[in-house]
């Protein structure tokens, strides 16, 4: 199941690579359910059906914004690339990770 995971991980990470920028304000939520579930891991779909990726993004998307505060992303870890998942989903992982240190407030971006 851990390469199942890593390999999730890893297309969420290729989908976005020329959108995403580490550090960024502006960020997309990717669910986990749905990328996983396209890839034919329907056994994934079902574990982290509520969890979802942060990609942060190089610049702000079209469509609605909302601002998060940052507290939100307790407990979440981050990859080399700037994205992050939450904590239990990085420690089942096994992709090295570091703790992820959000910004103040957030902007979720919608499209």
């Amino acid at each position: 199941m851990n390469d199942k995971l890593d390999d999730l991980l890893q297309y969420i990470e290729e989908t976005y690579t020329g959108k995403m920028q580490k550090g960024a304000r502006h960020y997309l939520e990717v669910s986990l359910s749905e990328t996983a579930r396209k890839l034919g891991y329907n056994e994934l779909a079902e574990k982290y059906k509520t969890a979802a990726a942060i990609v942060p993004l190089r610049n702000p998307q079209r469509g609605m914004k909302v601002r998060i505060d940052g507290r939100t992303f307790v407990n979440y870890a981050e990859y080399d690339s700037g994205m992050a998942v939450p904590g239990y989903l990085a420690k089942s992982s096994t992709r090295k990770h570091r703790t992820f240190i959000p910004l103040d407030s957030m902007i979720c971006n919608f499209s």
